[in-house]
Formats: C-alpha cells, sequence, structure tokens
C-alpha cells in the first residue's frame, strides 16, 4: 500500500479545525458550552498556549489519519469521508463518554456538532488537495 498524503492539505485541513472551532467556541456557542461544561472565565485564562499547541498537534494526527484514508479519492469523497468520521467515530465515541458520564445532551450537541463540522471541512480540503 502506497500513501502519496498531501502534506500542505493536512497543514490546511488541521488550520481549519481552528477556523470552525474559533466561530464554534465563540461567536456560537461560547456561553452555553462554558456553562454546561463547567468553565469559567478564570479557567480560560490559565493553560492557553498548552492548549492551542496540543490541539493544533492533534488536529495534524487527526488530519493525516483522514488523508490516509481518502487517498485519491478526490473531494466529494473526502467531504463524504469526514462527514462519515464525525458522525459516526467521533460523534458516536463521545455519545457514549457522556452517556456515561451523565454530560447534558446539549453540551454532546455542541462537541458532536463541532467535531462533525470539522471532519468534514478537513475532508473536503484534504480531498481537493490529494
Amino acid at each position: 500500500m502506497d500513501l502519496d498524503i498531501n502534506w500542505v492539505g493536512v497543514l490546511l485541513a488541521a488550520l481549519a479545525t481552528f477556523v470552525v472551532g474559533g466561530l464554534w467556541y465563540s461567536v456560537l456557542f461560547a456561553k452555553v458550552w462554558q456553562r454546561e461544561a463547567g468553565v469559567t472565565d478564570e479557567q480560560l485564562k490559565h493553560g492557553t498556549i498548552r492548549a492551542f499547541v496540543g490541539s493544533f498537534l492533534l488536529a495534524l494526527v487527526m488530519a493525516a489519519a483522514l488523508a490516509a484514508f481518502i487517498g485519491d479519492g478526490g473531494a466529494g469523497f473526502g467531504t463524504l469521508a469526514g462527514l462519515a468520521a464525525g458522525v459516526a467515530w467521533v460523534a458516536a465515541a463521545l455519545g457514549i463518554n457522556y452517556l456515561f458520564e451523565r454530560r447534558s445532551f446539549t453540551l454532546f450537541a455542541i462537541n458532536a456538532s463541532y467535531n462533525i463540522v470539522a471532519f468534514t471541512a478537513m475532508g473536503a480540503i484534504i480531498g481537493a488537495l490529494q
């Protein structure tokens, strides 16, 4: 099996998670997410660099794995693969955790939908550039 990964596509896909996350967790759902997650403004002031650097490294891992899966399938396949990964793997796995942790459906909906949108965007970018 020969993996031909476009690393520029992986980088752009990882950056896309920050664009989506910036909208999701500030403009669209900031206060609701904070309340449901139990995160205060004071807590958000600490560890910001670690959170962003760690998130970017993990986004690179996700994008690289998605690129290996998408291969040369193209933008359409990449978009559908990203959507499927977001719904069937990430959101479903979060759902299992949230059920056992007795977390709210609202928090699940915010976090799961972020991942669905982020993975769909990553898949579209990777598929278009592979």
